[in-house]
């Protein structure tokens, strides 16, 4: 098992309120955010990925009383890359300081559900001996390539931010369970097709552009969580040996608000247990849960003993979920 040392988070400068993308799209003041439940979200400007990344890396660190130099293995969960070739993490390694040689530095990338993939991916690797202490941070610009003209209130939902942890072996408490299931019936459902090899742009520019918005359908997301995620999250909690009144917090994705309600009355999880943040922060993609860890954690909601859910859902479509003991 793995205990959790510090985390941090960083949002860039700009915060921009739904009022402000009204107008843009034709709709009374107070469309969206009354359409979407969000009111605001931060937005990148002068900030890239990788500053993002440094600043939640530097505060997680900081958190945890480490030097970048006392860590081995650096996993980028981000569901967007700063580039495609090569990872992120070599990236984030080189801006921290850290001497060739000195860690490993990859990514794993699972859309929304990434950082808690790279937590299990980190988990497993200091069980082994491959590793003794890892930072894994997830940094998304949400912000790029949404679907303004077509689908407003979808691009509506999505913020920019990054968040990070530092994990070693525990001792008490830890990582309980965790658990994965993919759903590919609907994988077409949420996708920017273009930056990888499915669209050439030297051979197809016009396809390469048209794929190159972000796209989501809604509605068969929603029906395929209300036929699978009540029994994913009852098996979660029968592998972590809980039971529904055990778990103390949750830490979800923050998908949008109505995934949030949805969730919360699937599960019957008791609202006040359920940290929620999506309404001034926006969709932040897979750097969304361990924003809410953070939050979470230096708001004084996770002391020592409680028992925490962290769950999620991606596209692709999958599941996840790890319970944890602080």
């Amino acid at each position: 098992m793995i205990t959790i040392l510090g985390t941090g988070r960083a949002l860039p400068a700009r915060c921009v309120r739904s009022d402000t993308f009204d107008e843009r799209i034709g709709k009374p003041v107070g469309y969206l955010a009354e359409t979407t439940g969000v009111a605001a979200r931060y937005v990148c400007e002068a900030e890239s990925q990788i500053d993002l990344a440094e600043t939640a890396c530097r505060a997680a660190l900081e958190d945890a009383g480490v030097a970048p130099g006392d860590v081995d293995l650096i996993l980028c969960g981000s569901a967007v890359p700063y580039q495609p070739i090569p990872a992120t993490a070599p990236a984030v390694m080189q801006r921290l300081g850290m001497a060739d040689g000195s860690a490993a530095a990859f990514d794993v990338n699972a859309t929304c559900l990434s950082f808690l993939t790279a937590l299990d991916t980190a988990a497993r690797m200091i069980a082994t001996g491959q590793a003794t202490r890892a930072l894994v941070v997830a940094s998304e610009i949400a912000s790029r390539a949404l679907p303004w003209d077509r689908q407003p209130e979808v691009a509506a939902l999505f913020g920019d931010g990054a968040a990070a942890a530092v994990v070693t072996k525990a001792t008490t408490g830890g990582m309980v369970a965790s658990l994965m299931r993919t759903y590919p019936s609907a994988y077409d459902a949420c996708s920017l097709g273009s930056g990888g090899t499915r669209f050439d742009y030297h051979k197809d520019p016009d396809g390469f552009a048209a794929h190159a918005w972000f796209g989501m359908d809604g509605k068969e997301l929603f029906r395929l969580a209300s036929r699978h995620f009540g029994a994913f999250v009852d098996d979660l909690l029968a592998r972590a040996g809980w039971a529904r009144d055990d778990v103390d917090l949750v830490i979800p994705h923050q998908a949008s608000p109505a995934a949030l309600t949805h969730m919360i009355r699937q599960t019957g999880f008791a609202p006040d247990r359920v940290v929620d943040i999506i309404a001034d922060h926006g969709n932040q993609i897979a750097a969304s849960i361990p924003f809410v860890l953070d939050v979470a954690r230096r708001s004084g909601r996770m002391p020592e003993g409680t028992r925490t859910l962290f769950l999620g859902t991606s596209a692709g479509v999958s599941f996840g979920g790890l319970a944890y003991v602080a």
